[in-house]
């Protein structure tokens, strides 16, 4: 009877069933196999309602998708280059920074290269730079903000790590561990840009100061949601539900009453699509937590963990291979199943083998960033393939410096933690 329940799962798993239904139906069969109650399934989902952190998810996407409606992206591009179009590689620079700008804001990486695409890949080709450099900097680039607060990453492994009840984990703390992370990564980028097209001749921007004030004032409404982001993280007065509810309705205000870019009859199609991909993360969170229970029941994350000990020595050949596997896993998975499916499977080995939950929660999200544009199968590639009708086979020459930089970062990352838990400690 497991055989044949086995395959049935993984046959409706190849014929393209949705991920909250193959999770769901293999810890369905499995809590059946092992005489266990079924009842575990609906409990886990009505404990995940008692999480508030929940709370957070929606507003922070409709807060995202609002923007993605708004002409926030041309502010953005325009005020980065008022400020660093003087500097070598100023474009290169500009482009990092609104593209991580505008995915932390946002929260989606393919939203930021269909959006900000049409803006970057231009003004890149006319500076001087090569279409090959410019395709592969913007395609790396959408996933960049993904440490930057709010990011629904953090809060997604918050909330997972939370549920298992073996991390006290701290959304605050996971959002001010991801801010060195993310510069190293923009200025990791920026210093290679410089150096591989410093045979281009790029002309500068001349600084002007009364058009960094003109931009400063276009996009000043923008620019103030890290303020309020950070600083309620920073001063301690709010949790991360109450700045949620408070961007949200900043966002809703600048953008519909004071930018008037998003009409009311436009919001309840937004809010929609909003909650629609809050509903599945929320869906495939609570099957892969009823999943979880299942493998802890049968005492996995044990047999794993002797497992992993009996054939990796040491804390540092661990992180390594946690690198290779979770590059692999963001090349073929998104990055929120990921999290859901991943993080239970790994957190309780991690921490066996000392190492710090929030440091691996940054290790986790900084390693399925670089996934999203890994061959062959990242989604990024995928997105600017089709944004601006290249072959896929040239968007994977194009990226694969920009990854190798990255992925020496993430290297830094792993086996540097006081430097991600500088700020936190």
């Amino acid at each position: 009877m497991t055989s044949i329940l086995t395959l049935i799962v993984l046959l409706a798993a190849l014929v393209g069933a949705p991920l909250f239904a193959v999770i769901l139906g293999g810890a369905a069969a499995g809590f059946w196999v092992a005489e266990i109650d079924l009842m575990v399934l609906p409990i886990e989902l009505y404990r995940l309602t008692e999480n508030t952190l929940l709370m957070a998810l929606p507003l922070f996407a409709f807060a995202g998708y609002l923007l993605s409606e708004s002409k926030a992206a041309d502010r953005l591009v325009a005020l980065s280059a008022a400020a660093f179009g003087w500097l070598p590689g100023g474009m290169i620079l500009i482009s990092l920074l609104a593209c991580a700008f505008f995915t932390m804001l946002t929260g989606g990486s393919g939203v930021t290269i269909i959006a900000l695409g049409a803006l970057l890949l231009p003004a890149l080709k006319q500076a001087g730079y090569s279409e090959r450099f410019s395709l592969g900097l913007i395609t790396t680039s959408g996933s960049l903000g993904l440490l930057l607060p709010p990011a629904i990453p953090l809060i997604l492994y918050g909330i997972v790590a939370q549920q298992m009840n073996i991390a006290n984990v701290d959304i605050q703390d996971l959002f001010i561990a991801g801010l060195i992370p993310a510069v190293i990564m923009i200025f990791a980028l920026w210093g290679y840009g410089v150096w591989s097209q410093r045979h281009q001749a790029v002309p500068l921007i001349p600084f002007q100061f009364s058009e960094l004030l003109r931009q400063l004032n276009r996009a000043k409404w923008e620019l103030a949601i890290p303020v309020i982001v950070l600083g309620g993280l920073l001063s301690g007065w709010l949790v991360v539900s109450d700045i949620a509810a408070i961007t949200a309705l900043y966002v809703l205000i600048i953008e519909v009453f004071v930018y008037k870019e998003v009409s009311l009859k436009s919001l309840p199609s937004i809010a929609a699509n909003a909650m629609k991909m809050v509903g599945g993360i929320l869906l495939i969170l609570g099957v892969a937590l009823a999943f979880t229970n299942l493998l802890v029941d049968l005492e996995v994350p044990s047999i794993v963990f002797e497992f992993i000990r009996n054939n990796i020595d040491s804390r540092w050949a661990f992180l390594l291979c946690l690198n290779v596997g979770l590059l692999a896993l963001g090349a073929i998975l998104d990055i929120f199943a990921a999290l859901i499916i991943i993080v239970p499977l790994i957190l309780p080995v991690a921490m066996d083998y000392g190492i710090d939950p929030i440091h691996l929660g940054i290790i986790f999200v900084a390693n399925m960033q670089i996934g999203y544009f890994t061959p062959p199968v990242g989604m990024n590639l995928f997105i600017a393939s089709y944004r601006f009708k290249k072959s896929i086979t040239e968007l994977y020459a194009a990226t694969l410096p920009f990854m190798v930089v990255l992925m020496a970062v993430v290297l830094l990352i792993t086996y540097w933690p006081g430097m991600v838990l500088f700020l936190v400690n």
